[in-house]
């Protein structure tokens, strides 16, 4: 028995159970690679090459680079389980890259960690595995999957400030049957003292702080060369719809921005809108970006629907702690969620993922939010709402 035995809850011995784990090199996914192999089950390590191996960042931690594939080789080397690059760079600048540029083009704020972990980690590289008669897709996200009593549920990890389940919640039933996250009962301290037991070499590498296709951080530089027309100059208004200033590209901004808008007010100045199609960006004080009410698109549940008027908590951001919420309308694709207070209205694009405790119910993509607040600011039209370009 290891300190930190994983016990997978397959229906075969240990011994006789495949497994495949998802590898990046990073700390966190080659301690799970070798706590899964101490702790007697026949692994399988698979390391995804959706970009240019770090070339276009220039340095390590992202999840691309070939010094993470290096490392993720080496280990499995090690260990002594064999180890596979999957070449996935077109699929992922399709459904990741493509989408993320589209996106800010219609004046969203786009999570392409969600896409990845929807389009390429538990689409393609999960049914790659059941094709290699796996038993499990095991990954090192900081989740946690409880089986219940209507089948295996999704929870938030026990160290909250790791938690990634929102990152998740585009996940299906029939993938959560197949998927494990065994470290979703641990501290990233946990983790990295579990490394540096394990003598891996990299019990201290870094995290990955930046979205890995994206050169310095600079989302406008990539936007703009992917989708060029997005990039043209345009108005800065206020609500009244009067012309406070002048930008270079609806793309330089998200809402709820307040620094670098550009413009000089006698009180703070946030981004309430963006109108990709004019190009122009409307500004106001941040009476105008409180709202309570959300409407979702595309949402996922991973059990039955959530019943109409059932309290909940909403997450709107992958740093927001939540807020207490009900249920207003609820269907197979979408739903109305009511919140308990009054919250900064978060841009289109973004997710609003719902739990009941640690449970996550499911959540959808934010399409409108909309300010109740407005009609109070004078001089502003009331109903004016925060929604997406484009559903």
């Amino acid at each position: 028995m290891t300190r930190f035995d994983i016990d997978l809850g397959l229906a075969k011995p240990r011994a006789e159970s495949r497994v495949v784990v998802a590898m990046s090199g990073g700390v966190d996914s080659s301690t799970v690679a070798a706590l899964v192999v101490e702790s007697g089950y026949q692994a399988i390590g698979m390391t995804l090459q959706l970009y240019d191996h770090g070339a276009a960042i220039g340095k390590k931690g992202a999840c691309c680079a070939g010094q993470d594939i290096h490392d993720a080789r080496r280990i499995a080397d090690r260990l002594g389980f064999p180890h596979y690059v999957l070449d996935y760079e077109a699929r992922f600048r399709r459904d990741v890259i493509e989408d993320f540029a589209d996106a800010y083009a219609r004046g969203e704020t786009p999570i392409p960690c969600i896409r990845c972990n929807e389009r390429v980690k538990f689409r393609d590289l999960l049914e790659t595995a059941r094709s290699l008669g796996a038993d499990a897709l095991v990954t090192g996200h900081y989740a946690r999957r409880i089986e219940g009593a209507d089948g295996p549920e999704l929870h938030r990890a026990v160290d909250a400030a790791r938690d990634q389940s929102y990152f998740l919640f585009a996940t299906t039933r029939a993938q959560l049957d197949f998927l494990r996250f065994p470290l979703g009962g641990l501290s990233k301290a946990e983790v990295r003292a579990e490394a540096a037991r394990l003598s891996l070499g990299v019990a201290e590498k870094p995290d990955s702080q930046d979205i890995c296709f994206v050169p310095n951080g600079s989302y406008a530089s990539l936007v703009g060369r992917l989708k060029p027309g997005a990039a043209e100059p345009g108005a800065i208004v206020d609500l009244a719809g009067r012309v406070l200033g002048r930008h270079d590209g609806t793309i330089n901004f998200t809402i709820g921005q307040r620094r670098g808008i550009g413009v000089a007010a006698p009180e703070p100045l946030f981004v309430v809108r963006i109108e990709p199609e004019a190009h122009r960006v409307v500004v106001g004080p941040r009476a105008a970006l409180m709202a309570r009410r959300i409407e979702l698109r595309a949402a996922n549940w991973l059990g039955a629907l959530p019943g109409e008027g059932r309290a909940v908590t909403a997450r709107l951001r992958s740093t927001h702690p939540g807020v207490g919420a009900r249920i207003e309308r609820v269907d197979a694709t979408g739903a109305t969620i009511r919140l308990d207070e009054a919250e900064p209205a978060t841009a289109p694009g973004q997710a609003c993922v719902l739990y009941d405790g640690l449970h996550l119910l499911g959540g959808g993509w934010i399409a409108r939010m909309a300010p109740e607040a407005v009609e109070a600011i004078p001089g502003i039209e009331p109903a004016v709402a925060v929604e997406a370009a484009s559903a």
